[in-house]
């Protein structure tokens, strides 16, 4: 699997700080406490999960990546911590209502058919639910350094998913569904790597949209992209370019 290939280095490139980490467990715990069996799509390393489990939410992972999984419970000290599936998000292996809430966390732009992965979730949860989203913020520098790239290489052959990265888009989604939706307290959050340190993981093609390019034309991209950069900031860790406000959407359903 594609995915299978992020294991070693996705805390690493995904993880939040402590403090934000923290912050996140504490108000996604708020949400979810006392409503049951919460399903987290993309569970991934546990990056989510595994706080939130030590939290007292009771949790069923699924994955497409056994990678992922295994060292999701390689972290948890060898045991499957709650329930663990590898699946594909679009086709749920769950009967109807079967949850109480779910969880989606930098998933959905990786899914080309993510409107399904919503209407698979709308169908897990019973009414009465709840989906909690985050589709991923990132410091708004890298997002130019980011789109960028790809207006030099190409897009990625997910590209039809990159829309999910519009938080309007994903409550467009939910409200067609019927879903009711609010806005959480953001979080705010200082990324550990320097912009520096993005654009050698992007050379390095350890971000999802790089994987489909040749090392040796990514590596030039971003060379030219270097050389960008510090025209348009000045500098490859400039005031404020490692700040972000972490986002997530709550999801009532009826």
């Amino acid at each position: 699997m594609p995915f299978d290939r992020a294991v070693e280095y996705y805390d690493r490139t995904r993880g939040l700080s402590e403090e934000a980490s923290t912050a996140m467990t504490v108000l996604l715990s708020s949400e979810l406490r006392g409503r049951g069996r919460t399903l987290e799509i993309g569970v991934g390393t546990g990056l989510v999960a595994l706080p939130l489990a030590a939290a007292g939410v009771p949790l069923v992972g699924l994955d497409l990546s056994a990678p992922m999984l295994a060292k999701l419970v390689e972290k948890a000290g060898g045991r499957p911590p709650f329930p663990l599936v590898v699946g594909d998000a679009t086709t749920l292996p769950f009967e109807e209502h079967r949850f109480e809430a779910a969880v989606v966390r930098h998933v959905l732009h990786l899914v080309p058919a993510w409107r399904q992965a919503v209407a698979e979730l709308v169908r897990v949860v019973a009414p009465g639910g709840l989906v909690l989203v985050s589709s991923g913020q990132v410091p708004e520098p890298w997002h130019e350094l980011t789109d960028r790239f790809m207006d030099r290489v190409g897009r990625p052959s997910f590209a039809v998913a990159l829309d999910s990265w519009e938080t309007g888009a994903i409550v467009q989604a939910f409200r067609a569904h019927g879903a009711e939706t609010r806005r959480l307290p953001r979080i705010p959050e200082r990324v550990a790597q320097t912009m520096a340190e993005f654009l050698d993981q992007m050379a390095a093609g350890l971000h999802s949209w790089t994987w489909e390019v040749d090392e040796e034309e990514r590596r030039e991209a971003v060379a030219e992209l270097r050389l960008w950069a510090v025209e348009r900031w000045g500098s490859l860790d400039p005031p404020g370019g490692r700040d972000v406000a972490i986002e997530w959407h709550a999801f009532d359903l009826h």
